[in-house]
């Protein structure tokens, strides 16, 4: 049985991405493939309740270190829960945010340093990474202005302001500028157009 693909999608809040998750879920329905697809932090009933607390705008008092360890022991969970079992049955996983996420919010904009990150990302995974990852980049003024129109208002992590997102999006793109797996697409075009992008690199991992 082959192991099925494993595809996260990254950027700061407003980027787009659960756009280009539905469209990828619809494209793989025509397909005929096999699929689930999860978020970070989430996932499972564990992780569910992490998540909770992690953007919870009343919990302004937490710590940087027990954010990043919060969001390592949800990533733990549904990596061991969700996410291998259905690779090893051969079944595609899309992931809404994987480790990339806390190494460019905890590790850059946080300033808790990549050396902490990475080591608790391969502890948290099993070593698990993702085949491709997809970074769609946007100005963060363009991208507070697409959330504006949200329900809810904004969690405690955008609550931080665009400097802190302008830091996040440098984050994202040192890692891309290190790691091949990450295609940085411009999230500033139309959403057909990005999807474009998405799917001839995906079958690219296919053929």
């Amino acid at each position: 049985m082959n192991k099925g693909i494993f595809i996260t999608f990254e950027g700061i809040d407003g980027c787009g991405k659960s756009t280009q998750l539905n469209l990828l879920k619809e494209e793989f329905d025509r397909r005929g493939m096999e699929y689930i697809v999860v978020r970070e932090p989430g996932g499972t009933v564990v992780g569910e309740k992490i998540r909770t607390i992690l953007l919870d705008k009343n919990n302004d008092s937490m710590t940087r270190m027990a954010e990043l360890l919060l969001f390592e022991a949800a990533r733990a969970q549904i990596t061991e829960e969700v996410i291998l079992p259905a690779l090893s049955r051969g079944v595609n996983v899309i992931c809404d945010r994987f480790y990339d996420s806390t190494s460019a919010y905890q590790g850059y904009a946080n300033k808790m340093g990549r050396d902490l990150t990475d080591f608790l990302n391969l502890k948290a995974t099993n070593d698990t990474s993702p085949d491709i990852t997809f970074l769609l980049d946007i100005d963060p003024q363009t991208a507070f202005k697409r959330r504006s129109g949200r329900d809810g208002g904004e969690d405690r992590i955008e609550l931080q302001g665009l400097s802190y997102q302008e830091k996040v999006r440098e984050g994202y793109l040192e890692l891309a500028r290190t790691e091949e797996r990450i295609a940085v697409i411009d999230a500033d075009q139309p959403a057909d157009a990005i999807f474009e992008q998405i799917r001839n690199r995906i079958w690219d991992l296919t053929d």
